[in-house]
């Protein structure tokens, strides 16, 4: 069944530094916010475009989206024609990354490079089933059994334990957020499956996948690797699927040293594939 697009929508959006052109994507459920403690340093060395996507954060929610693929492309397209002046690299954190690699496949001209995390290239079986546990616990549960759900599935448990204060305020927002889109979000990226496509993708691109991902299991990074011709891969032992927020530090390096690369056109060294090893 072909998708359905409503019009696009303006985005806010967070917009630092100079240079290259970095654009950030979020996943189901999050905003700009998620970003946080990689964006200053990025924005050091390039510009960091940080949106909101439509129903998160500050952007608009339409009672009549579908929140598809497409839509989303439509409103990133109408961000970049008014932000950016020439192609971008293209960063997405979980659905974000699968967004990023949607672009990077239909609109190859849009995207210096592509840097997946946490991503894959279709929706599994296991990915599906923690979607509807998640949705089971909120409908049935409330939002605080949700948040604690949240906090196992999606972090690391040792670092968890040594940030109790980040577990406190993802309680209290969950209490007051409305996940209406990220759920019809979720249900359209069920049916994601861009396997038919990847072997032809011809955007560089990196990899940042986690050992102890719950939520994707590490086995999509080296399947992302395999399948994308010249893709490079950094693997991060005792770390969830929030990469950016568990281990920002390594995010930021990665993603600089990539986009360095990149832009200096310096061929790619063999892709290391064992745990906590540099692309």
């Amino acid at each position: 069944m072909a998708e359905e697009a409503t019009a696009p929508v303006d985005l806010y959006c967070r917009d630092e530094g100079t240079g290259p052109t970095i654009l950030l994507l979020h996943g189901v459920g999050g905003n700009h916010t998620v970003w946080n403690a990689v964006l200053p340093s990025l924005a050091k060395q390039s510009r960091v475009l940080a949106p909101d996507l439509r129903g998160h954060g500050r952007s608009p929610a339409p009672t009549d989206s579908r929140y598809s693929f497409l839509e989303f492309e439509g409103d990133l397209g109408r961000l970049l024609k008014e932000r950016a002046t020439g192609p971008v690299h293209l960063v997405g954190l979980s659905g974000g990354a699968l967004l990023a690699l949607r672009i990077a496949l239909d609109h190859p001209d849009a995207a210096r490079s592509l840097v997946l995390i946490s991503g894959s290239a279709y929706t599994d079986s296991h990915t599906r089933a923690v979607a509807d546990r998640w949705a089971e616990v909120y409908a049935k549960e409330g939002p605080d059994p949700f948040a604690l759900r949240l906090l196992k599935d999606l972090y690391y448990p040792d670092w968890i334990e040594a940030h109790m204060d980040f577990a406190d305020t993802l309680r209290e927002q969950v209490k007051h957020q409305e996940f209406g889109p990220a759920t019809r979000w979720a249900r359209t990226m069920k049916e994601f499956d861009e396997r038919p496509r990847i072997a032809g993708l011809k955007v560089p691109t990196l990899i940042i996948q986690a050992m102890d991902d719950a939520v994707v299991d590490a086995s999509h990074g080296r399947i992302l690797r395999q399948s994308i011709p010249g893709a490079q891969i950094r693997i991060l032992a005792e770390t969830g699927h929030m990469i950016p927020v568990e281990r920002p530090r390594e995010t930021v390096d990665a993603i600089g040293a990539w986009i360095r690369r990149v832009e200096t056109g310096a061929p790619s060294s063999p892709s290391p594939a064992g745990p906590d090893s540099r692309a």
